[in-house]
């Protein structure tokens, strides 16, 4: 398996891809919108919130719990915008997208992230 840091480093590219698209297919036109409607998911402190309603809500297998928790723990990076505590959990979710595209589990990624956008609406 692929570095932590690295799993959340790709992870976040697609988290971020599924959101703009999604921004996107609901007919925002203008980019200043798109950025202001993108904080609503992409902040560490969205993510959090995400990935604590995924975890509460059974939707992840063990496994994937596993994948989110080495992503927290992994030591490495910074946030100027939020706490640690917050900046590492939001690692964990990048993280497991990261490993689930490594593993080409692209339906799987894909389920959660209409559960992460499902959630915000």
């Amino acid at each position: 398996m692929k570095n932590t840091l690295v799993m959340a480093f790709l992870g976040d590219a697609i988290y971020e891809l599924f959101i703009r698209e999604h921004l996107i297919s609901t007919g925002i036109n203008n980019v200043n919108e798109l950025q202001k409607r993108s904080v609503d998911f992409v902040s560490a402190k969205s993510q959090r919130r995400h990935l604590e309603r995924l975890i509460t809500s059974d939707f992840l297998s063990e496994e994937e719990i596993d994948l989110v928790h080495r992503g927290r723990n992994a030591k490495g990076g910074k946030s100027k915008s939020s706490d640690i505590v917050t900046y590492r959990i939001a690692t964990g979710l990048e993280c497991l997208l990261g490993a689930l595209y490594l593993d080409k589990k692209d339906e799987r990624i894909k389920e959660i992230m209409e559960f992460i956008i499902g959630g915000n609406e």
